[in-house]
Parts: C-alpha cells; structure tokens; sequence
C-alpha cells in the first residue's frame, strides 16, 4: 500500500511538499520539482526557505489549513497556483509537519480575470462600463456624505454620429469611439473615472471638484479635445459633443439620480443647437417632473379617446379650389384645452408613443377621407398626413399602412403621406426601400420643408415623391429679403425641372399669392386660404366646394 500511494503521488499532475515540524523538507514529488525548478540533487532535510523560496514564509504566516493563492516562475514565465497547507499530525495529536499541495490555477484565474474584465469594462473602448461606473458614482456619493469632497458628474453625446456610422460605415464609427475614448481620457487625472455606457454615450466622474466653474472648465476642455479633426483611414472626421453636468452629491439624491441629472442637462444641451454643455439645476428638475407627468398624461390620451384631427385646406393657385386638406392632430386636453403638437409632440417622439399616436392619425385620417370622397364626390378632396423619422424606421409602419387601407381605402392616388429632408439624412437607402413599398400600395408622397434640409439630389429623383412643400420660413419673407424670394422662385423651377408638384407653405397675404402665381407655384397653404378647421367646419367648406361644381356642371350643360 505504501508503494502504490508513492506511486500516485509521483504521478500526480499537482505539486506535493512535505515538511516536517521544523519546516525541512522530507519530500516532494516530480511535479513539485518542476514547479520550482528543481534538477536531482538531494533535496530532502533542507530547509524549506531554500527548496520553495519565498513561499516559506507565507506558509508560516498562513497558518494550518489555509489555502493561498501565489504567483511563482516555473519554466521561464509566471504562472498562478492555489496551496493547500494541511496539517500532519501523529496518533496523540501532534503536530509533526505540514502538507503542502500545489495546483496551477494560471488557466483558471486568466478566465476569471476576463470574465471580470468584460462585465466591468467595454469591449470596444477599453473603458469602464454602465456597470462600473455606477459602482464608482455610488462610492463617491457614500465618500461625499461622509464629508468628502464634492463631485461632478458629465453625460455626453456625440453629435452627428448616426450619420457618420451609417454613411461610413460601423468600422469608421467604431474607430471614432475608441479615438473620443483616448482623448477624453488624456483631459481627466488617474483618479477620475471615464465610462462608455452604449452606443455614442458616455460618462465621466469628475472626481473633487471646487465647484461649478471647475466642472465647466473641464467640460470645455472635453468639447474641444472631441471637436479636433480626428483623421480615420480614408476620411476625417469633425464631431462634437452635447455634455451635461451635474453636481454631487444631492441631500435625496443617489448615483442614479444624479446621472438622470447629467442626462437631463446633456438634452438642454443638444436642444439648445448653441451649448456644447449644460449645467443641471433646480428648473430642470422641475421641467422634468412636469414633463413625466404630461407623458403619463399623453399615454392615457390615447386610450380615452382625447386625440382631434383639424383639416388644413390647400388650394390650386390659380382656380382656389380646395384640392387636399392636411392632416394636423390636437390634443384635447381635459384641464388645459385644445394644445397644438409642440407642446407634446416631441415628448411622444422620445418617449416612442409618436409610433402609436401615428397609426392612430392614419386611420382616423384615411376614414375621414373615404368618408368626405363618397359623401361629396364632385368635391373629393385628398389628404396628406405627417410621418416622423421615428415612424419612417419602425418595422411596422408597412403592415400597418396596409391593415389601414384594407379597412378605409381611400380613392386611388389620393392619400400623401408626409416626409422631411432630413429623414433621408438618417438612412437614405433605408428609406427607398419602404418608400418604394408604399408607392405599390397607391400612395404619394409629399416633402415637407423642401430646400431648409440636407437631402442630396442624388437620392431625391430615385424617390416616389410626387409634391414638395416649401416651408413658411422662406413664404415669409417673400415682401422684404430678395434673397428669400429668389430662393422661392428656384425652389419652384427646382421642383418643376423634377415633374414635381410644387406647395407653398404659410401664404398669408395677396402679394404672396401674386408672386407664387407668377414663379409657376401650383398650390398655397396658410391663412390666407383658410386656418385649420375642424370637422365640421372642413365639411362645410366641402359642401361648397361640392355645389360650386355641381352649378358649374349645370351652367355648362
């Protein structure tokens, strides 16, 4: 039996070390030797400090039954082990020497080490993620309220990044992350702490700061380390960000909180179209609880039926017959009245109800439509509704366009759905696609805004888009910049040379009328014709339409 144990112990993959009471070695098997390094001279009855090295001493200090993790150079490199240090005793109980067991654990521990890395760090960037992060922001609030220095915290956006990603390319866009990464780690000290929490966002902690214009400066100098040409393979890029700042701690406040705080001023920012930066303060909190609660308000809106459709005319130029009505939704709020889209439009784009309330205004519209088609059909008008960017990439929009005409088909040709330029920024291939799918389904498009965009021409003419909308801005202007007006008059000859119908946007007085007619504009929009009406007024205004065709049928006759 002895043997047959010593022949195991020669075979075991682990290392084996006996000592005895006074830390000599009495044995150690041909893995232990290898371990440490050992060739065949006698090694048994030497003390330990000569045969293990410095794992000796930890032994001592470990004490019996531990079990230790070292690091040792075996073979010309540093691997990992785990020691079991067991006691040996003889039959009364004393200690007569110690076991020691070594396993490589390099293997192990390398596994560890990068499952730890990759649930605390981003893959792409190398910096900490939302996790980490969060972790760091917490311990700062705890330090914080137990009288530490104070904190800044920074949220920050890359402006401009969906574009570069999708015109690009994924590997440019990956390539400008990690450079951003690098020079906004160069503008904070070791001690602060920079995060990519997805996509274009990220997050620094701004470890002791004075005070607000400390955290400003440092926002500034971030904006302009970001906004240097950043020279990629083949291109160069010009970015920037929108940052927002928020100061730590807050006597109710935790980690989230404050980095709902940075967001917050991060949107003020990117809003403003003027600020690189933002700096949270008490009215934003106020304007974000105003804002949840007219979301919450917004979303049972939908559900009891709140929503209204008044009906803009537009009318041919030259003969005033009303050719089409715009489709512009209100919210008929219970305490605060009828509200146009600004006050709550964009909180429905943000928060994805557009994408709701948008299938809600098709179907509402299109059964109107048909409605007003068959009840005055010497009159049948058409319809334009708006689509969002948001509505244009949802992967519904189609089946739901379709469950809408199967249920209130309008007459051939006779529902525009409504679109900017700058939906054809986002992804203009994406775009013709589902354009292109619409158009087989007999619906036209309309642009609105036409000329105040980035659209290319390039993808314009290869869009199904029957009529271009020139915008009030430019309208308005008409009687006093002739700059403006020229600008009318080559987006009309523009929009022609394209077989492109052509409406004007915000006519109010008869000298616009006059000089639209003159420059070859089909249609007019604004209140000069007529303000959005309700239905009953839209009806009405249909009704004369209605006779005034049928008397001139009759004259005719």
């Amino acid at each position: 039996l002895p043997v047959a144990r010593e022949r195991v112990v020669d075979e075991m993959r682990d290392g084996v070390v006996v000592l005895d009471d006074s830390d000599r070695v009495l044995d150690l098997n041909p893995a232990a030797r290898g371990i440490f390094g050992l060739t065949g001279e006698r090694m048994v009855g030497r003390p330990a400090t000569e045969v293990i090295g410095a794992l000796a001493g930890r032994i001592g200090s470990g004490g019996e039954g531990s079990t230790l993790q070292v690091t040792l150079e075996s073979a010309g490199e540093e691997r990992s082990y785990e020691v079991r240090v067991s006691p040996l005793t003889d039959r009364g109980g004393h200690l007569t020497g110690r076991l020691l067991v070594l396993r490589d654990a390099t293997e192990r521990m390398r596994m560890e080490g990068e499952l730890w890395h990759n649930a605390f760090y981003d893959s792409l960037t190398g910096l900490a993620n939302r996790a980490l992060f969060r972790d760091r922001l917490e311990l700062a609030v705890h330090r914080a309220k137990r009288g530490g220095h104070p904190f800044a915290v920074f949220f920050l956006d890359l402006n401009r990044f969906k574009v570069i990603n999708d015109s690009l390319g994924h590997a440019v866009g990956d390539e400008l992350l990690v450079t951003v990464s690098r020079r906004l780690e160069a503008c904070l000290r070791p001690s602060d702490t920079v995060a990519r929490l997805g996509g274009d966002e990220f997050a620094v902690l701004l470890e002791e700061v004075e005070g607000v214009e400390d955290a400003t400066r440092v926002a500034e100098r971030m904006q302009a380390a970001i906004s240097e040409p950043i020279r990629l393979p083949g291109h160069e890029v010009v970015t920037s960000a929108s940052i927002g700042v928020a100061l730590g701690p807050v006597p109710e406040g935790d980690a989230e909180l404050l980095l709902r705080n940075a967001d917050m001023a991060m949107y003020r920012a990117k809003e403003s179209r003027v600020l690189h930066y933002a700096v949270f303060d008490r009215a934003m909190h106020e304007q974000a609880v105003e804002r949840l609660r007219l979301e919450s308000e917004l979303r049972r809106a939908v559900e009891r039926d709140e929503l209204r459709l008044h009906y803009q005319p537009i009318v041919a130029t030259e003969t005033e017959r009303v050719v089409c009505f715009e489709a512009l939704l209100r919210w008929e709020h219970p305490e605060r009245g009828l509200l146009d889209p600004p006050a709550f439009i964009r909180i429905a784009e943000e928060t994805g109800l557009i994408v709701s309330i948008g299938e809600w205004v098709l179907r509402e519209g299109c059964r109107r439509l048909r409605e007003w088609q068959q009840r005055f059909p010497a009159a049948a008008p058409a319809l334009t509704v708006n689509l969002s960017t948001r509505e244009l990439a949802h992967p519904e929009l189609v089946s739901a366009v379709e469950r809408t005409l199967q249920e209130a088909p309008p007459l051939p040709g006779t529902l525009y759905l409504e679109i900017t330029e700058d939906a054809m920024v986002e992804s203009p291939e994406a775009l013709e696609r589902v354009l292109a799918h619409l158009a087989g389904l007999g619906i036209r498009f309309s642009m609105d805004d036409f000329g105040t965009g980035y659209s290319s021409l390039s993808h314009l003419h290869r869009l199904p888009v029957h009529t271009v909308k020139i915008g009030r801005s430019f309208i308005a202007r008409m009687g006093s910049d002739a700059e403006a007006r020229e600008i009318v008059r080559t987006l009309v000859s523009l929009a022609r040379a394209l077989r492109m119908e052509v409406v004007a946007e915000g006519v109010e007085t008869e000298a616009q009328r006059a000089e639209l007619r003159a420059f070859g504009c089909e249609y007019l929009q604004g209140y000069l014709v007529s303000g959005p009406l309700t239905v009953e007024d839209a009806e009405e205004l249909l009704q004369g339409e209605q006779a005034r065709v049928e008397s001139g049928a009759a004259s005719a006759g």
